[in-house]
């Protein structure tokens, strides 16, 4: 399949994407990534690797374009915090909630 990555023409394969990831090191997934045999790597990565190029000559966009077309499952950016925890000022209220009951009582001074 033929595509522009960065204003360059590039002709890609399923096989060959395949081929240029085997060995390579998953970096962390921070973004949007791609799963390529039983690995998700970011997109940025897995452009730098079939392109050749620096990660700041493309965009994310014009990678998972690509990736779909070939037929790659590609995921949209994940949530740095899992929604069962509970943020720090989440945390801080109910801490403050018990407390602040305690300390609204008066001794009659």
């Amino acid at each position: 399949m033929r595509c522009v990555i960065a204003r360059y023409p590039f002709e890609l394969s399923k096989d060959g994407v395949l081929a240029s990831m085997r060995g390579v090191a998953p970096e962390i997934v921070t973004g949007e990534s791609v799963t390529i045999g039983r690995r998700r790597y970011p997109v940025m990565q897995v452009g730098q690797v079939i392109t050749r190029q620096d990660r700041r000559d493309f965009s994310a966009g014009e990678v998972v374009r690509a990736m779909t077309r070939l037929g790659f499952t590609c995921h949209d950016h994940v949530e740095a915090t899992p929604p069962s925890t509970l943020t720090p000022l989440q945390t801080a209220s109910s801490l403050l909630g018990g407390s602040a009951s305690m300390g609204a009582s008066s001794t009659g001074v």
